[in-house]
């Protein structure tokens, strides 16, 4: 007998549905597809099994996977292995924070509106800005919806971006671009050292320039020496400055309000949010404090207020212009939702490091980045960065001088137990046989120097 509680698919009820579509056969819901690629085959899945049977099962095929508890890691790429105290962990697990998905009623969501906050209070004292909402999806969801922010506000229809930049990234804010009729335009970048070509970007720069956007560090790791050149070219042209930071840098480096960053945007994985096989992550985004430019901001904003008899202070949401709450053309953005739980670990894991620990994180992981750096260039045949640059956690390694691929010696570094790092002879064909690799404050020097001494040794194979 069917239940009345969960889906059911009895002959009676998928006659009426077909009857109701117009449609002979369940097949014909898939008609869009190509029949060359539709499976024409049953499903081989085994069973009936036992819910025991299928956690043994689901265990045994687990365990074929290898992760950074098993393998040292040098892959970054836009999320990175850094350090997660426990106490982010325990605050962040407690029941009031892990169920609270969104703060739909205030008057009784005091708690995670007061993290969400002083989770935005920090982000903008971090990177020197006025305003920052609760978060987007991640860093490329970020990028679109500055774009599309930028051509709102400047009522223009041009987007200026680096040439070395994450390819998810590109993808991502092409996709915006296009559906908002933004044309995304490539900064050239020189092959030596990978800083901004200053008089291409004048060239491209005109009166339909929506915004100029940089990263700082960039995708490759090199800093860009010139930042305030760019701000300068930019904002000669009436347009907007958007800037993209690893903000686990920014105890070092200078913030983007520094030198004159419209909007700032990030991604905030290494904020106490662990990998997560590729997520979620959290995409950071803030801006100054203006009204024509707050007001385009998409997400959430959480608010701090009074009750209304003044006696306490209380949280609640403002300037609420998702498509949710308001007419959806007039809504800044269709974004519904973000992983709040990860804008609160982001939080906490401020909270816990302060000033003081931001810089030594910082300092940290720009001495492990240029031991790491000098150990693989003592390798023959290897180029160590391949950028004459500046560079923080990320850096290329070229191994055109060398007899195998970038390929073959991840292959042979994944027998010694060592994740190498991310191969871009496809996205940018340029660098040759050169490869994205990332050192945090979790490696350490022996793991450094395994890495240095597996390499060499499977070069000298």
């Amino acid at each position: 007998m069917a239940s009345r509680y969960i889906p059911n698919d009895t002959e009676e009820v998928r006659k009426r549905l077909m009857r109701a579509t117009g449609i002979e056969t369940v097949r014909d819901l898939f008609s869009d597809i190509p029949s060359e690629i539709r499976l024409r085959n049953p499903l081989d899945i085994p069973g009936p099994l036992s819910e025991l049977e299928v956690r043994r099962e689901t265990e045994k095929i687990l365990g074929k996977n290898q992760t950074v508890k098993e393998l040292t890691s040098f892959l970054g790429a836009g999320i990175w292995p850094h350090h997660v105290p426990a106490a982010v962990d325990a605050v962040s697990s407690r029941g009031e924070f892990l169920t609270s998905y969104t703060p739909y009623q205030p008057e009784i969501s005091q708690g995670i509106l007061q993290a969400l906050f002083e989770y935005q209070s920090m982000i903008c004292e971090l990177l020197e800005m006025d305003v920052a909402n609760c978060s987007m999806y991640d860093w490329a969801s970020s990028l679109g919806e500055a774009a599309r922010m930028a051509a709102r506000i400047t009522q223009r229809n041009q987007f200026l971006v680096p040439h070395y930049i994450s390819p998810e990234r590109m993808t991502v804010l092409r996709a915006y671009a296009e559906a908002a009729g933004i044309e995304v335009i490539e900064i050239d970048q020189t092959l030596k050292d990978g800083q901004l070509d200053l008089e291409d970007l004048k060239e491209k720069t005109s009166k339909n320039t929506a915004g100029v956007y940089i990263e700082n560090p960039s995708y490759l790791g090199f800093l860009i020496d010139s930042p305030d050149a760019v701000s300068e070219i930019v904002h000669d042209a009436d347009g907007l400055f958007i800037v993209g930071v690893d903000p686990t840098s920014l105890g070092i480096l200078r913030p983007p309000g520094d030198y004159g960053a419209d909007i700032v945007i990030g991604e905030g994985q290494p904020l106490g949010n662990y990998m997560n096989a590729g997520g979620p992550l959290l995409g950071i985004f803030a801006c100054r404090d203006e009204a024509s430019i707050m007001r385009q901001m998409p997400g959430r904003i959480v608010g701090m207020t009074t009750t209304q008899d003044g006696k306490d202070r209380a949280f609640c949401m403002v300037l609420q212009t998702r498509e949710q709450h308001i007419r959806r053309h007039r809504a800044t953005s269709n974004i519904c939702t973000n992983e709040a739980l990860c804008a609160l670990r982001a939080g906490v894991y401020m909270a816990l490091l302060g000033p003081g620990g931001f810089e030594e994180l910082g300092e940290t992981i720009l001495s492990k980045t240029y031991h790491a750096i000098r150990k693989l260039s003592e390798i023959e045949g290897i180029r160590a960065p391949f950028f004459e640059a500046c560079h923080f956690e990320e850096f290329t390694v070229n191994f055109d001088q060398t007899s195998k691929s970038v390929q073959e010696v991840n292959r042979e570094l994944l027998e010694c137990g060592i994740l190498g790092g991310r191969s871009l002879d496809h996205e940018f064909p340029e660098l040759g046989q050169t490869s994205l690799y990332c050192v945090t404050e979790l490696h350490t020097s022996e793991e450094i120097g395994k890495l240095q001494n597996s390499i060499k040794k499977i070069l000298e194979d």
